[in-house]
């Protein structure tokens, strides 16, 4: 016997290593078919993916077979925790995978319009978020959470737009050469910086040990993880992108960009921050690589959003329960959260669109795109159940209004779009493109 043996952790028994594995394999192919039905429907394989939780959580397979729900996910902690960490290691890939994609050029080119048009999505619902945070009533809101971070980072789950989600839509509806898409991107990304920055800081004032009084520590982390950022972590990775390029190794490109990710995520955790605004920050840097670092990357986008994204919001709909809206005053709840949301993004991305001189039918599809919640929401619901912001019922709430808001973006974008006719430059861009798609198609 060695002396440390005594010290050893010991390893998974047979039986959880089993109902890991068949709750991984069980739920990616659930997800899997899911999406794919979604999208028949013309939905967004999200909504899909979030249905396989909860038809295998509480709503209704708890319901239906208990016996069989506690075999397949029982709720002992050591048990649900494997799950749960496959979840966060997919949602922190995700969000970097997100901030590759990132065209910082875009935002450059229409800088005015799409700070305008982001701003404005972002605080009139902000506002109005904040708002209903202090009227919630009190049994919705965690006993030892003060109303002021509820209040706050309900506001931020508001406001926020998910850019793949619009992303995608966009480019089902063939929407990405036209100005309204091109705008939609770039305030996308405008919204995107700025509800990770939001979530950080009202994370950080959830969980540390300032008071919720003061602004100062977060706001002041998050200035040191931008400046480390962008002074010097930047110049570095830049040198590893320009040496991965000159390599060619693929394989060495995928494992360095994703230890870089989940590294940057684990920085700002230590910063008392949220674990994703590193991811994104990560994702920025990456995105900035030369294009052959990027396709070397490829694989790592197509395993992330094949798997680990589908995972992550199948395991996100395991602990929605739609049976809390059977309850009068939760089902106000629901109405009043949705209604602020759709309200407060469409309105204020209208406002500032017509601020800056466009018409009212590009308006309306901007807000309507922008109206997508989807996945940024939905990872928002999950950081805060993790830390205690938001209970079993308000996480319901919040993702309901994330699904909902995702399937509303297509039918706007339609009604909006077929009163907006298309400009010489769009057929430009749309002429290019199928150029650059020739081009790139194989022999």
């Amino acid at each position: 016997m060695t002396p440390y043996a005594a010290d050893l952790v010991p390893p998974l028994t047979h039986h959880q290593l089993f109902v890991f594995l068949l709750q991984a394999g069980f739920l990616v192919l659930l997800a899997l078919v899911c999406g794919r039905l979604a999208t028949r429907l013309r939905m967004p394989a999200v909504a899909g993916e979030l249905c396989v939780g909860i038809l295998l959580g509480p709503t209704v397979l708890g319901k239906a077979a208990p016996a069989v729900a506690e075999w397949l996910l029982p709720r002992q902690a050591d048990q649900f925790h494997l799950l749960d960490a496959l979840g966060q290691i997919g949602v922190v890939l995700l969000v970097g995978v997100t901030g590759m994609e990132l065209d910082g050029e875009l935002v450059r080119r229409r800088g005015t319009t799409a700070l305008s048009v982001g701003v404005g999505g972002l605080v009139l619902p902000l506002a109005l978020g904040f708002g209903a945070g202090w009227v919630t009533p009190a049994g919705l809101i965690p006993k030892d959470v003060d109303r002021l971070v509820f209040a706050l980072f309900l506001a931020v789950a508001l406001c926020v737009s998910a850019l793949p989600v619009i992303a995608k839509t966009l480019t089902d509806m063939h929407l990405v050469h036209r100005n309204v898409g091109q705008i939609t991107l770039a305030a996308g990304m405008v919204d995107d910086i700025a509800g990770w920055i939001l979530l950080s800081v009202v994370s950080a004032m959830a969980v540390g040990t300032a008071g919720t009084d003061s602004f100062a520590e977060p706001l002041a982390a998050t200035a040191l993880a931008l400046a480390v950022t962008f002074l010097i972590a930047r110049p570095l990775v830049r040198r590893a992108l320009r040496a991965a390029e000159r390599s060619g190794d693929g394989r060495s490109a995928v494992a360095g960009a994703t230890a870089f990710i989940l590294l940057g995520a684990a920085a700002t955790h230590a910063l008392g921050l949220e674990a994703m605004f590193g991811a994104f920050l990560a994702g920025l840097l990456l995105g900035a690589g030369p294009r052959a670092v990027r396709a070397q990357l490829a694989p790592l986008r197509t395993v992330v959003l094949a798997v680990f994204a589908p995972l992550f919001f199948a395991t996100a709909g395991l602990r929605v329960e739609l049976t809390a809206l059977t309850h009068p005053q939760i089902l106000l709840c629901a109405v009043v959260f949705l209604l602020i949301a759709v309200i407060g993004k469409v309105a204020g991305a209208y406002a500032g669109a017509r601020l800056v001189g466009i018409g009212p039918w590009e308006s309306l599809a901007l807000g309507g795109a922008l109206n997508a919640r989807g996945v940024i929401q939905l990872v928002i619901a999950t950081v805060g159940l993790r830390i205690g912001v938001l209970t079993s019922t308000t996480y319901t709430l919040v993702v309901l209004v994330a699904i909902t808001t995702s399937l509303m973006a297509p039918p706007i974008l339609r009604f909006a779009m077929r009163r907006v006719e298309h400009t010489a430059e769009e057929q430009l861009r749309l002429r290019e493109g199928a150029f650059l798609a020739e081009e790139r198609a194989p022999g």
